[in-house]
């Protein structure tokens, strides 16, 4: 109760403080004062040697109160007390069971179940919970930005902005996975990122039931049954659901830049999450972990493909006409279009036909004599992947090497065998 009241009375008072127009200073004060202790670190002034105590923390991890249940770390004793009691029955809410931290924030909580929204804004008549989300909104309408950054002068209508933000100068990610040491600068990040090793996905499509880990996942699958396309591309106006599918399309077809390089092998990759997918041949890292048992994967695929065949979780999509059986939509969708004997993807070359732009593609060597695939054992070139793969199995055995080899690593002739050479 008493962080809650110390939260709403900042919050209220905020309004009211004005930020010094030549100053470098972080701090918001109502009138000037001297400021005579200085940060070493950082160059903010403080008036009190101990709020100068209370900022150092920021730059140490000296002092911090970790708590025992989540490992999150506050800057004092007292906001470790009301954090905790979250983690107990204290403050829970009878109509959906979450765990607050005071009984003010009980209340203000359970005013969302309600409906009630008493604290209405003067401008645009827009209605708050509570007053101090009155209080940041009626920012937008007065354009005030108290908290400024020291470094870059960046101003923000919320200290906790300003809070985060300073760490992009800082370096500072605090939030760290307790499964892989991957850090993170805010708490959201690293809650998103676990679920990558639990396979949580708690934001359920209320169409098809499918489900993510992300909110915004959600928000750009909904697309799929609205039909909607907000992003076009601006060379070929084809149309996208999502900016991602428009950013990889432009990258595929209307540019040849591979920007990222493996550092291992030297591959090249037009997406940084090609390159991201490609190294782990070289790592064996396995960031996808069952929840269930013990049992780690490279991919989510195989994740997903071992919840659903030995925990019996998730879902299958099954074909209405074989009822062969898919962990993906995407998948099912594709192997339909065989039953339908639909056929959109037409050769430029010839008449022939198929059911997917991928079969399409393969189609389309046949109509060229270019071989990007080089076998560097014998320097003979392929039209695919596939047929240097298989060709390269035979070589490595008349070759008597006994060891197991990635065989992702043969795409050109100029780079050399690691293992034989």
């Amino acid at each position: 109760m008493v962080s809650a009241d110390i939260s709403a009375a900042c919050v209220g008072s905020a309004m009211n403080h004005k930020t010094e127009a030549h100053s470098n200073d972080v701090t918001i004060h109502t009138r000037d004062k001297p400021r005579p202790y200085l940060c070493t670190v950082c160059n903010k002034r403080f008036t009190l040697k101990s709020s100068l105590n209370r900022h150092r923390r920021r730059h140490t991890e000296d002092n911090w109160y970790s708590c025992t249940q989540c490992e999150k770390r506050f800057r004092s004793q007292l906001y470790l007390s009301s954090h905790m009691n979250i983690h107990s029955s204290k403050y829970k809410c009878t109509e959906c069971g979450k765990y607050l931290k005071s009984n003010h924030a009980l209340m203000t909580h359970k005013l969302s179940h309600s409906g009630e929204r008493p604290f209405e804004c003067s401008v645009c008549s827009k209605r708050f919970t509570n007053s101090s989300d009155l209080a940041v909104h009626s920012r937008i309408h007065s354009g005030e930005k108290p908290y400024q950054c020291h470094v870059c002068d960046m101003a923000f209508s919320r200290s906790e902005h300003l809070n985060t933000h300073v760490r992009v100068h800082t370096g500072e990610k605090p939030y760290k996975c307790h499964v892989c040491d991957k850090a993170f600068s805010r708490s959201g990040p690293l809650n998103t990122h676990m679920r990558s090793h639990t396979g949580d996905k708690p934001y359920h499509c209320p169409v098809c039931e499918k489900a993510f880990s992300e909110s915004g996942s959600l928000n750009t699958h909904k697309r799929v049954h609205t039909g909607e396309k907000p992003y076009r591309c601006s060379l070929c106006n084809k149309r996208f659901s999502c900016c991602s599918h428009l950013q990889r399309h432009k990258l595929h077809l209307h540019s040849n830049r591979r920007p990222h390089h493996c550092p291992y092998c030297g591959t090249k990759f037009k997406l940084s999450v090609e390159l991201k997918r490609h190294v782990r041949v070289h790592t064996d890292a396995k960031p996808y972990s069952c929840r269930h048992c013990s049992d780690r994967f490279r991919w989510f695929d195989q994740l997903k493909l071992h919840l659903l065949k030995s925990h019996n979780e998730g879902r299958w999509f099954t074909c209405d006409v074989c009822e062969k059986k898919f962990t993906r939509h995407h998948d099912l969708k594709i192997h339909s279009v065989r039953h339908e004997d639909v056929k959109p993807y037409v050769c430029s070359e010839c008449p022939k036909r198929f059911c997917t732009a991928d079969q399409l593609k393969q189609h389309q060597l046949v109509h060229t004599d270019y071989k990007q695939f080089c076998c560097c054992l014998c320097s003979k070139y392929f039209k695919r992947k596939s047929s240097v793969v298989n060709h390269f199995k035979t070589c490595f055995k008349k070759l008597g090497c006994n060891h197991p080899f990635p065989f992702e690593l043969f795409k050109n002739k100029s780079r050399p065998c690691e293992l034989c050479d």
